[in-house]
């Protein structure tokens, strides 16, 4: 039986002739464009020619007889001809005056948007730009016409005259200037919210200007007596500030944090939970006395003290009362930092270019693979990605999956393209999908994937920001749900671009009071980019403060034990609190549900990060497979999370307790289907195009994802402004690991730990001896330091045989009785 001659459609004239290609050519708009920067110019110069010459063209314009346009005779003076004069008249004289030199820039940014000089909203700038040039030439008729009176046009053209005849007829000269005030201020508002801002500021000055003043209340109390500094007003002012405050002041803007709709800012997190409502009325603030404490610019504005006699205390409390309504910030005392905004990054264009004539020709060459060896389809259709495009095919009823499978090789035989691959069925459709790589690639930007609202407007907890999918949607995983993700891929085909990409996208999304990073770098290259984030983003031993990112293998491995000591610390404080993971706890925390004098403390989270983790197995061994596996295995309900990458996916470096831990892969171009099986238990990896393209796997399906690229600038444009922002001086402390090697003999403190002592060993342990308690909190509290150092301290009074062993929540056991005990103990070890 013969097969039925399929009908061809009928070409259209156009597309016969080919209009329709030439219209939708980049080599037209390139052409059409610059016709346009080209009329624009000598629109320009035509304009700015009428000043000088619209006297004497004036009687010729306004009488012109039949055929004197074509300016035989010269009688028009303009530099432009007697086009230029026609068309300066008729846009200043006639219609908008002054403001009309605004229509050749709108053709400009028109003639500039199709040459793809510049990518910009052109219905958004034809609104703006008609809004402006109407109210200007209303303005400049009223406002500009007594100074102009001599002039042969009017500022705002005869459409301004017009419109200020009307309405002073109507509402009269205050009316038309309250008119245009409101059409201004409405205007700006629209644009920005940081005009009602400035007008505030305008309206109250003084308020502005006290504002940034911050006050510090000391206590002048000496021997009864009190000085007092009485300013010219005759009011009494407490002029001391510290030094401290000095600092903060001058290094904190007020004006910093004003929020803006600037579309290029990525709105962060949303703090409006921890901002205190505004006053409705003015509080007396009573006149408080502390020692030397700075008082929370929160709470006063200004200490002023009145004249007269000092007035009693309600109470005899002397300390500072706190507000338990108000939650605590967690971006305290940071909360002036500003998040880097989308500018920072490189724009690319990121219009979609789909090749007729390439899915036409792939299309063809598909379905003649497919009949030449006897498989029928019933429908094709094509998906076009950034690097990717995929054909998804329904086949016809009896035609069997596996035969499509087979014919992958003589698929890719017949397009002459590398990379394809088969996905047989697609989850969720009853089709079959053949991925096939794109002559013309497109580049994935980081600003193109950040400065989206998908991004923006995320309430994922660590949100990864990692490419568009071949759908052109931005995709997005949370860290904190994986929770740890495995990353593998060839030399050159992504990698370390795609961990910079996870690396940007939370710094653009968390506060350095919320997110610390572990950077564990055995190349000594690739991370050392960030080093100058680390006192805002790092977390790292005390011995490792100079050098935050970790090179050496020893390090790695007393960092990640340090990271177990401070996994069972922290579960040990989810203990006390009753709950079972760290978005429990810190919300308790914000709270006031939870007391500071027991130890608790806002909960970061932690991400670890650790390129070449083939090279540190090669090295270290079970010293370093043997915390992650137990980092992996438990500390996803404290916060700390691990991305860990390779480039030699085999079953030595990435055992069965690494993949049984690490549910999230991401799994860039391999060389062999053996590693792409290790990486993601099937095959697919190896079919890849490279340079970015990726398959993410996290429980499912894969998903082919093209990684955004983010170059080494913009990296350093994006570190240098956080370098700048308010931030910690130093990087987190993590506790110090405790030592497999120790001597399990008398307890004793050798001469290295002599000399690596704290400063506070000494009156530690007198304070731990006089009141028989051995409790790290009690330390943290005496002595107003951190509980890390707390910690250390302990560890180290432990060692010298002070205080016994941890006993969990209870305090430990003190050793020595007295103070001679002591002194004799603290003599022996100083003395080594």
């Amino acid at each position: 039986m013969a097969r039925k001659r399929s009908e061809r459609k009928p070409k259209t004239f156009g597309e016969a002739v080919g209009f329709r290609h030439i219209f939708e050519s980049e080599t037209t708009d390139f052409f059409l464009g610059f016709i346009l920067l080209a009329l624009s110019i000598y629109m320009i110069i035509a304009m700015v020619s009428f000043f000088s010459t619209g006297p004497a063209d004036q009687s010729t314009l306004e009488n012109m007889r039949p055929g004197e346009w074509l300016n035989n005779t010269h009688v028009f003076t303009n530099t432009c001809g007697s086009a230029g004069a026609l068309l300066s008249y008729y846009l200043i004289s006639v219609n908008f005056g002054l403001p009309a030199f605004l229509i050749p820039a709108f053709i400009i940014l028109v003639g500039l948007k199709l040459m793809h000089v510049i990518e910009v909203n052109l219905w958004k700038w034809f609104l703006c730009l008609t809004i402006v040039m109407v109210w200007l030439s209303v303005t400049f008729s009223k406002f500009l016409t007594p100074i102009m009176g001599d002039s042969i046009f009017n500022p705002g053209g005869q459409h301004g005259a017009f419109v200020v005849e009307h309405l002073e007829n109507v509402v009269g000269a205050p009316g038309l200037t309250a008119v245009l005030l409101i059409v201004a201020v409405s205007f700006l508002t629209y644009l920005t919210s940081e005009t009602i801002t400035v007008i505030r500021k305008a309206m109250n000055p003084l308020k502005y200007v006290t504002k940034k003043v911050k006050f510090t209340v000391t206590n002048r109390n000496v021997d009864g007596n009190e000085e007092e500094n009485t300013s010219n007003d005759g009011y009494q002012v407490d002029d001391t500030v510290s030094a401290a405050t000095n600092k903060e002041t001058d290094n904190i803007n007020i004006d910093d944090v004003t929020p803006t709709n600037s579309g290029n800012v990525v709105d962060l997190t949303d703090m409006s939970q921890f901002t205190p409502k505004p006053a409705q009325a003015p509080i007396a603030v009573e006149p408080h006395v502390t020692n030397a404490e700075q008082v929370s610019q929160e709470k006063i504005d200004s200490v002023v003290v009145k004249n007269g006699e000092e007035e009693k205390a309600s109470s005899g409390q002397v300390g500072e009362h706190y507000d338990l309504s108000t939650p605590i910030n967690p971006w305290e005392p940071f909360v002036h930092y500003k998040f880097p905004s989308c500018d920072l990054l490189k724009k690319y264009s990121s219009r979609p270019v789909i090749d007729m004539e390439e899915i036409k020709a792939n299309n063809a060459r598909i379905v003649e693979v497919l009949n030449s060896f006897g498989v029928q389809i019933s429908k094709i259709n094509a998906t076009v990605g950034p690097t990717v495009t995929l054909y998804e095919i329904t086949p016809a009823e009896g035609v069997r999956i596996s035969k499509i499978r087979g014919l992958e090789a003589d698929i890719a035989l017949s397009l002459a393209a590398l990379g394809i691959r088969i996905i047989a069925p697609i989850p969720g459709k009853g089709t079959i999908g053949i991925e096939v790589p794109n002559k013309n690639p497109q580049i994935v930007s980081m600003e193109s994937v950040l400065n989206t609202k998908k991004f923006q407007t995320t309430k994922m907890a660590l949100p990864m920001a990692l490419g568009k999918t071949i759908t052109n949607e931005v995709f997005m995983v949370d860290l904190a749900k994986l929770p740890h993700l495995l990353v593998a891929g060839a030399t050159g085909q992504g990698k370390s671009v795609g961990l910079n990409a996870i690396i940007t996208s939370l710094l653009y999304k968390k506060h350095p009071n919320e997110l610390k990073f572990v950077l564990v770098d055995p190349k000594k290259v690739e991370f050392s980019i960030y080093n100058k984030i680390a006192p805002h983003y790092m977390a790292a031993l005390p011995e490792n403060e100079d050098e935050p990112i970790i090179t050496d293998v020893q390090r790695v491995v007393r960092t990640l034990n340090s990271l177990c000591k401070l996994m069972d610390h922290r579960y040990d404080l989810l203990k006390r609190a009753g709950v079972k993971k760290i978005t429990e706890y810190n919300e308790k925390f914000i709270n006031h549900q939870l007391s500071l004098t027991d130890g608790h403390e806002y909960m970061p989270y932690i991400v670890v990060i650790i390129d070449e983790f083939g090279d540190l197995i090669m090295t270290a061994g079970k010293e370093i497979e043997l915390p992650i596996a137990r980092i992996a295995q438990l500390a996803r309900a404290v916060g700390i999370h691990m991305i860990i990458a390779t480039q030699r996916p085999t079953t030595k470096i990435i055992t069965g307790n690494i993949k049984a831990n690490f549910p999230g892969r991401m799994a860039f171009r391999v060389a062999s289907q053996i590693d792409s099986r290790t990486i993601l238990d099937r095959t697919g990896a190896d079919q890849l195009v490279g340079k970015g393209d990726m398959l993410f796997l996290s429980g499912g399906d894969p998903v082919r994802v093209q990684c955004a690229f983010i170059d080494t600038p913009e990296i350093e444009a994006v570190n240098d402004f956080i370098a700048d922002q308010p931030g910690p001086l130093d990087p987190m402390e993590l506790p110090e690991p405790d030592d497999p090697n120790a001597s399990s003999g008398e307890p004793g403190v050798s001469g290295a730990d002599v000399r690596s002592l704290d400063p506070y060993f000494d009156e530690a342990a007198k304070a731990i001896v006089l009141t028989q308690q051995g409790s790290t909190s009690m330390i943290q509290r005496r002595f107003s330091i951190g509980y890390n150092r707390a910690g250390r301290l302990m560890d180290q009074l432990q060692k010298a045989g002070i205080v016994g062993e941890a006993q969990g929540s209870k305090p430990r056991e003190v050793l020595i009785a007295d103070e001679n005990s002591l002194a004799q103990r603290l003599q022996q070890i100083h003395n080594g």
